[in-house]
């Protein structure tokens, strides 16, 4: 545990106006932090920060979206003046301008993503400058936490700076990265390893996702601890009753590699054999412009098999709303077909008595080991799920005893209390990392 108060500074990326699990997971962290009295600042890169519970900082946003992308196409913009930059950094604008949630192409996030990694060897040296001098002029940071291992090439200019200890949290970089065109995500990786020098911690958010970048990074045990996410409680409480007919949840973001496509096959293939008669399918989330059109095309086939009446769709919900949702729900599944880091709604589900029913990969087995709130089965098969479904459903007696003990679990072990305590203890080992390199 840190002694004493520290001067904390948070940087994550904003969303303009999208909520994102990770953003819920920071800036919970951070109002944690200035609750126990820790000099906490939360700065938002790219776009405003939105949230469920509104923007919750008081500083200038720095690195805005135009401008980075401006400076990465045009050389002029690397020089423009002050009055220009702040004009293309205001809020109402960068919103507009996020709307859509696709700003640029394949190439060009590429070609952007490999500058930002190179720092001060980047197209974006002017906007690393505006945000160090800012900070230079506020009280004198003992620890700097970049919110995901994008923003790794600020870390050489801060330690150089700033002379503080630099920490880096690790949620979910890999998937992005894998996802650029050849040669950018080769590059991006290699520079995302020559950068980590300038890191004194790690803190992946699993065991499993920190094993995963550890490897990839190629790093020692000693830079890397594992804090696992919790959540802020308030306004989640346990669910009154199983509703009648059973309903089976999904709370993530609307998209293919979150499994959405897996999980209505299962559902049509239970509906089709009347395995659990009046089943209900409740989907809610994130959806983008861009997911649009994939969740208009399981409406259909849902539609063309009857059952449109009986599955509710309800994209981008208010902290209220979710937790509502979450009320009305006998289990909630979210089969993700890649490697997710964690996954935030498995607790909010687990705080609100909803056991969970996940694919036997990335953090989920270790998620429901660590809280006894759910039940895995194997993976990318719709069949599986299926099955799984239907032999919980069929005991309701223990969909009470999971929905009891992933409670439980979220109250002593993934509150955002915990979180913050085992934060504390990572800047207290980063700070003395940092110590013995000066």
């Amino acid at each position: 545990m840190a002694s004493g108060n520290l001067n904390i500074v948070h940087i994550l990326p904003g969303t303009g106006g999208m909520v994102c699990g990770s953003c819920i997971r920071d800036v919970a962290l951070v109002r944690e932090l200035k609750r126990r009295g820790h000099d906490t600042a939360l700065v938002p890169l790219y776009l405003p920060l939105f949230t469920e519970q509104g923007d919750p900082s008081d500083t200038p946003i720095f690195f805005g979206g135009i401008n980075v992308y401006l400076q990465q196409k045009f050389r002029w913009f690397r020089h423009t003046p002050g009055w220009l930059d702040r004009l293309l950094d205001r809020p109402s604008l960068l919103r507009m301008a996020s709307r859509g949630g696709q700003m640029t192409s394949p190439r060009d996030l590429g070609e952007l993503t490999l500058s930002m990694l190179r720092g001060q060897e980047g197209n974006q040296v002017k906007e690393i400058d505006k945000l160090i001098s800012w900070l230079e002029s506020q009280p004198r940071p003992d620890v700097v936490c970049l919110s995901n291992g994008l923003l790794i090439g600020l870390a050489g200019a801060l330690k150089k700076r700033l002379g503080c200890a630099v920490v880096c949290t690790l949620q979910g970089e890999d998937t992005f990265l894998d996802s650029l065109p050849q040669p950018y995500a080769d590059q991006a990786w290699a520079e995302l390893r020559a950068q980590a020098v300038h890191v004194d911690l790690f803190v992946p958010v699993s065991r499993f996702y920190g094993s995963v970048m550890q490897e990839r990074l190629k790093l020692e045990d000693a830079r890397f601890q594992v804090v696992e996410n919790g959540i802020d409680l308030a306004g989640f409480s346990m669910r009154a009753a199983l509703p009648s007919p059973p309903v089976v949840g999904y709370l993530a973001r609307m998209s293919p590699e979150k499994g959405l496509e897996v999980l209505v096959d299962a559902y049509l293939m239970i509906r089709r054999e009347n395995r659990v008669p009046g089943l209900r399918l409740h989907v809610a989330g994130g959806r983008m412009s861009g997911d649009v059109s994939f969740v208009a095309k399981l409406e259909q086939r849902i539609k063309d098999a009857g059952y449109s009446g009986e599955v509710l769709f309800r994209p981008n919900l208010e902290r209220e709303e979710k937790q509502a949702f979450l009320q009305g729900l006998t289990l909630l599944s979210v089969p993700a077909i890649y490697g997710e880091a964690f996954g935030l709604y498995l607790l909010e589900a687990m705080a609100s008595g909803v056991p969970v029913v996940q694919p036997r990969h990335a953090a989920f087995p270790e998620i429901i080991a660590g809280t006894g709130g759910g039940r895995l089965y194997e993976p990318n098969s719709a069949e599986a799920l299926a099955d799984a479904w239907t032999e919980l459903l069929r005991q309701p007696e223990e969909i009470e005893a999971l929905g009891r003990a992933g409670r439980t679990a979220v109250e002593n072990h993934f509150s955002v209390a915990a979180m913050a305590d085992r934060v504390l203890e990572g800047y207290t080992k980063a700070i003395a990392l940092a110590g013995n390199e000066a």
